[in-house]
Order: C-alpha cells, then sequence, then structure tokens
C-alpha cells in the first residue's frame, strides 16, 4: 500500500506542477509577472518533492514511468485548463463574401466591436472585419459567423496589449 501511495504522490505531484508550468507560461506571455511569479514559487515547490521522491526510490523502475506519465498527463491537464479558463485578449480577422455589411451589423447587435478595412484579394475588393474580443467570447463569435457564412475565413491571433476600443463588456443594454 505504501509503494502505492508513493507511485500516486508522483503522479499528482506531476500532473499538477506540469500544469501549473503551462498556466504559469501563458501569464508569463500575457504579461502577468505577480501571477506567473506566485504559480511559479509553488510549481517548484511540488516540483523538488516529486523528484525527491523518485530519486530516493531511484532503484524502482515504475517510480520513473510513473513520474514520465504524469508529466505527460500534465501537459494535457494544463492545455485543458488554459482552455477553459480562456484568460486573456485575441483579435480575429473575419473574410465574407456574403452581405459583409448585414454581418458587420449582427456582430454590432450582439455587443462585438467591428472594424471593417478594405482590401484587395485574387478576386477583387474584399472587406477585412477586425474584431478584438475576450477569449471566452471567440465560440459565440464563431457561431455567429458561421451560422451568417459558413465559408467565412477566420483568422485568430493573441493580443498581448490591448488598450481603449470597444468591448463586449462596455456595451450599455
Amino acid at each position: 500500500m505504501e509503494l502505492f501511495l508513493g507511485y500516486l504522490f508522483i503522479f499528482v505531484a506531476r500532473v499538477t506542477d506540469v500544469s501549473m508550468a503551462t498556466i504559469r507560461m501563458i501569464m508569463v506571455v500575457r504579461g502577468r509577472r505577480a501571477q506567473a511569479a506566485m504559480i511559479g514559487f509553488f510549481e517548484i515547490m511540488i516540483y523538488v518533492m516529486a523528484i525527491g521522491k523518485v530519486l530516493d526510490g531511484l532503484n524502482n523502475p515504475i517510480n520513473l514511468l510513473v513520474y514520465a506519465s504524469g508529466f505527460a498527463t500534465g501537459n494535457f491537464v494544463g492545455i485543458f485548463l488554459e482552455e477553459k479558463m480562456a484568460l486573456g485578449s485575441i483579435i480575429v480577422q473575419v473574410i465574407s463574401d456574403h452581405d459583409v455589411l448585414k454581418l458587420v451589423e449582427i456582430l454590432r447587435e450582439n455587443g462585438f466591436g467591428v472594424t471593417v478595412v478594405e482590401g484587395y484579394g485574387r478576386n477583387g475588393i474584399r472587406h477585412l472585419l477586425n474584431i478584438t474580443l475576450q477569449r471566452k467570447n471567440l465560440a459565440k463569435l464563431h457561431n455567429i459567423v458561421e451560422e451568417h457564412d459558413a465559408s467565412a475565413f477566420m483568422t485568430v491571433m493573441d493580443a498581448r496589449s490591448i488598450r481603449g476600443g470597444y468591448f463586449t463588456g462596455n456595451k450599455k443594454k
């Protein structure tokens, strides 16, 4: 039983610290220094305890397998958590061939700020819709665009810092 609990500790510790590392890296990229530092503090404490347990039982190859399994699972869990947290802002660019002004109207009615830029594509004049939004609202935007024009071209980019402008949360109803 003690051996099993040791394996369980190593696995859970690795899943936890690797998941924390994923979230910490997102915080670093987004410029959230204080949160990244705090997560890093606890992450490394858990890591040291897990690696210590593995090194204490280095003659047991199952420790290494459990450690590696925890690392792999932690990557999966960390990415899953980060997607669910949907931290930060993004910029979505949409190019649609189907009644662009109607799409702009629908997006604005749903609280999205839209800037329309005219450009020239392979098939002539095109309208590029620039929409800056919180990541948590991406699914809503995607559904609206998909419903309006299933063949619309969309690109999504991370926005590290945003100042000014119009956001869904700022809309007065």
